[in-house]
């Protein structure tokens, strides 16, 4: 019996997340399953994955053969290197201190790199906000600035239509103030 760690489709339409399984290899890519050791869920930034390492490892070691997706998460996650050490403290290569302080050092790095695109990925957030609010403000200062000019453009119509009117209406009043005058008189 062949058997694969490989993926499980769930989820729906366009949203997909994955259950990592251990299966035999004729089974239907989400039928039976030996195990599940895992989920992955490519959705999110960054991707979520969820493994318990010490049964991928274990299956690993007695034969099992990660499909390409699943060897990838699997050296992601690190279980393909400490495969790779355990197999080096076996043949004698290096000894067991020797391969957990290089799997720590590998754990820290991999952790800081994490650590530093989410801390990124917030950070440029927060920076598209700031621009977003400045260009709004930006609009918004113009916006005020047309409707100034506009009011301003108006009140001087109006003072030109009332001094207009007025200057109408003084010629009108001094003809009628004349008439009325001689006819005192």
């Amino acid at each position: 019996m062949a058997v694969k760690i490989r993926l499980q489709r769930h989820g729906k339409k366009n949203f997909a997340f994955f259950h990592i399984v251990v299966a035999d290899s004729h089974s239907p890519r989400d039928g039976r399953y030996i195990e599940q050791i895992g989920s992955y869920n490519p959705n999110t930034n960054p991707a979520t994955i969820v493994l318990n390492s010490e049964r991928a490892l274990a299956w690993i070691k007695v034969g099992a053969e990660p499909t390409l997706t699943a060897r990838r998460i699997l050296s992601y996650e690190g279980v393909l290197l400490r495969h790779h050490l355990d197999g080096g403290v076996a043949k004698g290569a290096l000894t067991q201190a020797e391969a957990d302080k290089k799997w720590n050092d590998w754990k820290a790095q991999r952790d800081s790199k994490i650590e530093a695109k989410v801390s990124g990925i917030k950070n440029a957030a927060i920076e598209a906000k700031k621009a977003a609010k400045a260009e709004e403000t930006k609009v918004n200062e113009a916006r005020a600035e047309a409707i100034a000019k506009k009011a301003a453009e108006l009140a001087a119509k109006a003072a030109e239509e009332a001094a207009a009117a007025e200057a109408a209406e003084t010629p009108a009043e001094e003809a009628a103030a004349e008439a009325e005058a001689p006819a005192e008189a």
